[in-house]
């Protein structure tokens, strides 16, 4: 199986079991891999929850859909993402830049519904 990245909306909606809002493409990929997560989501996850913009935390959030769905942590080092993540230039939003860097060192496909990233990241999905 090849490994299947979720940005924060897309763990999001699998947590929350709505998967009509995910596109054709990202359903796909989500059945046939195995899904890991960036670090970076957990922390945006907890900014999202703190804002009250989402219910649950991180924590919950992942703890749920690696019990579900088996996602799990991305463990590449964070040097080596944070050094990835120096050449991509297109976007000043740090979350972005780490969850793309994150997929992008592994050449893995990322789903997302981020309309910036999918113009930028060839492997990303939705």
């Amino acid at each position: 199986m090849s490994e299947i990245y979720l940005d924060t909306h897309a763990a999001v909606f699998l947590h929350a079991g709505a998967l009509e809002l995910l596109g054709d493409e990202g359903k796909r990929r989500i059945e046939g891999g195995d899904l890991l997560i960036s670090p970076m989501v957990l922390l945006e996850l907890d900014h999202l929850h703190a804002a009250r913009k989402i219910r649950y935390d991180s924590t919950q959030i992942f703890t749920a859909l690696n019990a579900t769905l088996g996602v799990s942590m991305c463990s590449i080092p964070f040097s080596d993402v944070a050094h990835e993540a120096l050449g991509i230039t297109w976007t000043r939003d740090p979350f972005d830049r780490i969850i793309v860097a994150q997929a992008k060192i592994r050449n893995s496909p990322l789903v997302t519904r981020d309309r910036e990233i999918r113009l930028h990241y060839s492997k990303a999905v939705w």
